[in-house]
């Protein structure tokens, strides 16, 4: 599995979180989130991919911020029309459509985006875009019609390791790329801990 670690914002943490050489880092690039980037992203390593998270923002808001921090991907947790995604892939990065989902999830509304989209992300359906500190029933996967690779999201953290390791055996992981944590992991909004990430890590079968 690959990791992504999501809601970066304090640039000393950011600095100290790519010690542990995850896949991916998230910024967000939402204004009403608490966990809001507006600061210079600190110089990564180049195995670690920079990937923006955004919700319902304009084209143009986008791209001038994948130019601005030299992002290598870009998530998108509103309600972006396939023609937007389609449009994003001007900018030669990775494009990742966000769902949620809470008991149950119709996925035909996967397939506008089947063509366009690099990766799916299924998130905990909540009050917020993303963040909410929870997770989705996971056994909805079975039903995943699609060889899309995936990232799995919505409050996962040390209490789910089991859990998690019963996903990953299981059927319903057969396409997930990657795990994304965030909340479980903070000691406050944005800012990570970076033992419980380290456990996390250590317990988990991340690919190298």
């Amino acid at each position: 599995m690959k990791l992504k670690i999501c809601g970066m914002k304090n640039s000393n943490n950011i600095l100290d979180v790519a010690k542990l050489n995850p896949d991916f880092m998230g910024f967000i690039f939402y204004k009403k989130s608490s966990r809001y980037f507006n600061d210079t992203i600190p110089e990564l390593p180049h195995n670690i991919k920079k990937i923006g998270v955004f919700v319902n923002a304009t084209f143009d808001y986008i791209k001038g911020i994948v130019n601005k921090h030299n992002l290598q991907g870009v998530q998108l947790h509103g309600n972006e029309s396939p023609e937007l995604c389609k449009q994003l892939k001007d900018l030669n990065c990775i494009i990742i459509k966000v769902f949620s989902i809470k008991d149950t999830f119709d996925f035909n509304s996967l397939e506008p985006y089947e063509n366009i989209c690099d990766y799916f992300l299924f998130d905990t359906k909540g009050k917020l875009p993303g963040g909410n500190g929870y997770t989705f029933d996971w056994s909805v996967l079975n039903n995943y019609p699609s060889t899309k690779p995936f990232f799995l999201s919505g409050g996962i953290g040390l209490k789910q390791k089991e859990k998690l390791k019963e996903f990953i055996n299981s059927e319903a992981s057969k396409y997930c790329f990657a795990i994304d944590v965030n909340s479980k992991f903070e000691i406050e909004p944005g800012l990570k801990h970076i033992e419980k990430l380290e456990e996390f890590k250590q317990n988990l079968s991340f690919r190298t």
